[in-house]
């Protein structure tokens, strides 16, 4: 998805005006750390394209006050105004963001404890599972929610029961992407894999 977006700079689009809000940050990770979203985020697409520096807003995993930087994070988001457009992956338990299986929907930007799924899952991106984060600042569902059009996209079998579930699962908290059913505007770009029970 990155690459198209530097596809359309290199094609004398201008992403100038455009304001991005990443979902999430693992917390401990500053920006110049390989393994956080700032740095992926800087490393794949905001370094290739035209975008201001001040309009890219990614949660501080460092900050001084975790608690601070969420209030702070949905406050900034509420004051930007609605979200034109919001891109989801989807994790193998039905996380979006960093939002888990829970008993109730977190409605916005929180501090939450990954699952032990998600920091196996994530493990292949650090040199041990040990040096995976064990906490993350994440938007919360309410705020996901209220962006105007949602894509969610998936690849792979290990993502079909996930999909599965978002899509023709009951709406549980059980399954954070379930509640994508009750969205106006929501595209899925799945592969076969990923599609493999629909």
């Amino acid at each position: 998805m990155y690459q198209e977006v530097i596809n359309r700079y290199k094609d004398n689009i201008s992403f100038q005006n455009v304001r991005t809000f990443n979902l999430d940050e693992y917390v401990g990770l500053d920006k110049s750390n390989i393994n956080s979203y700032r740095y992926f985020m800087d490393e794949n697409l905001f370094s290739h394209i035209d975008i201001k520096e001040e309009n890219i807003h990614i949660p501080n995993g460092v900050a001084r006050d975790i608690e601070k930087e969420c209030i702070n994070y949905e406050n900034l988001l509420k004051t930007t105004g609605q979200m034109d457009i919001m891109y989801l992956g989807i994790g193998h338990n039905g996380h979006i963001g960093f939002n888990e299986p829970d008993e109730f929907f977190e409605p916005y930007t929180h501090i939450v404890k990954l699952t032990e799924d998600t920091i196996e899952s994530n493990k292949r991106f650090f040199d041990n599972i040990e040096s995976v984060p064990q906490t993350a600042i994440t938007m919360g569902i309410k705020t996901i929610m209220s962006a105007k059009k949602i894509i969610l996209l998936a690849s792979g079998e290990s993502k079909a029961e996930a999909i599965l579930k978002t899509v023709k699962g009951k709406i549980t908290p059980r399954v954070p992407a379930s509640i994508l059913q009750l969205h106006n505007d929501v595209t899925l770009i799945i592969d076969k894999d990923a599609a493999k029970f629909l």
